[in-house]
């Protein structure tokens, strides 16, 4: 399978949504896929948010496809 469906918690507008990412893309990539696809106005990042892995409160590195780390089907992600 070449995605996987994750959490995706962000606390600016205090929603959550259920994602399927591609796991061939760089983190950096899906931040931008998901700037894209949140529509709330509420929602205008001034700067790149970061990805976090809700559980571990680890930061993921942008330059990382996500095969490369540990996220997987049912991770909770936070988007800050």
């Amino acid at each position: 399978m070449n995605k996987v469906l994750i959490n995706l918690y962000i606390p600016a507008i205090e929603k959550e949504y259920d994602v399927w990412i591609p796991i061939n893309k760089k983190i950096y990539n899906i931040i931008i896929l998901l700037i894209k696809g949140i529509k709330d106005e509420n929602f205008n990042p001034q700067n790149m948010p970061l990805l976090y892995n809700k559980s571990t409160g680890e930061c993921y590195d942008i330059n990382l496809s996500v095969q490369e780390t540990d996220i997987k089907n049912a991770t909770e992600i936070i988007l800050i």
